[in-house]
């Protein structure tokens, strides 16, 4: 079975004996490679894998979250810009896994994981990791199975070492905007470098279709050769106290395409050649 899932034989072990938790169906290809060893229906162990994490979740719920473990926060630091790796330290310090702390870890397993979930099937990639790292072949495909599955609250030392260590080159964060850029190992991914940024945007207002509008739409006399553009600009317009009627919207229409209510974009300049000359005419 575990030759079939391409992984080690004690992780296999470890899931029978429920030491491990079964992965998420949609972060996997185990289920659909065992089932085909066993002759299973498709996607009969991802539904009893669902069950089991969804009994196991329900057991941590009310289990309280630990902060990072030294070796995780010293890695990441470590990666940090080195110009601001006191500053930073300073700022995990005062606030023990707190928001700060979490977004920059968030960030690092999401991009990692986004790589990792990519390169999965790509045998020469799993290889290149392993080699890396030290390990076998099928001994990296379960680190990075695990660490799909993983989470910011239970990221391990083997995910860190082994896979977060050799994907991720450094990283840096302007702290007035909070962008947060973020470099990979140029081996291992071809997109090396990721940005997140903060920016604010204006709440946008709820989809609203004004009555008039809505008849002029139903009815053919009125609105029959409206193109989608012409009815686009129309639903775009927006009133605050009257309410225009589907009469208004069709006479909205005809100024639309009179042309005589726009004026005519003034032609581009003709550019020439810095190395073109006029030539004086030959005359006959």
């Amino acid at each position: 079975m575990a030759a079939a899932a391409q992984v080690t034989e004690s992780y296999i072990s470890q899931l029978l004996a429920r030491k491990k938790a079964p992965p998420a169906p949609n972060r996997t290809d185990i289920y659909g490679k065992i089932e085909k060893f066993l002759e299973l229906p498709g996607g009969e162990l991802s539904k009893l894998a669902a069950v089991q994490r969804q009994a196991e979740l329900k057991r941590k719920v009310a289990d309280p979250h630990k902060p990072l473990f030294k070796e995780f926060r010293d890695l990441i630091l470590r990666k940090c810009e080195p110009a601001k790796q006191r500053q930073i330290r300073g700022i995990f310090e005062n606030s023990p896994f707190g928001e700060f702390e979490r977004l920059i870890t968030q960030k690092l397993l999401d991009v990692a994981k986004r790589v990792a979930k990519e390169q999965l099937d790509s045998e020469d990639w799993v290889r290149l990791m392993a080699r890396l790292s030290g390990r076998s072949y099928e001994q990296m495909r379960v680190l990075i199975l695990d660490f799909l599955d993983t989470d910011v609250f239970h990221v391990s030392i083997e995910n860190c070492v082994s896979f977060l260590d050799p994907l991720i080159e450094r990283w840096d964060i302007d702290l007035e905007t909070f962008g947060v850029e973020i470099f990979l190992d140029r081996r291992l991914a071809l997109g090396y470098v990721k940005r997140f940024d903060f920016v604010e945007r204006e709440a946008e207002r709820p989809f609203y279709v004004e009555p008039g509008l809505e008849e002029f739409l139903k009815d053919p006399s009125l609105s029959g050769d409206a193109t989608k553009q012409e009815i686009e600009f129309l639903t775009e317009l927006k009133f605050r106290a009257r309410r225009p009627t589907a009469l208004y919207y069709y006479r909205e229409l005809q100024n639309l395409r009179d042309p005589l209510h726009f004026r005519t974009a003034p032609a581009a300049p003709e550019h020439r050649s810095p190395t073109s000359r006029s030539r004086p005419k030959s005359s006959l």
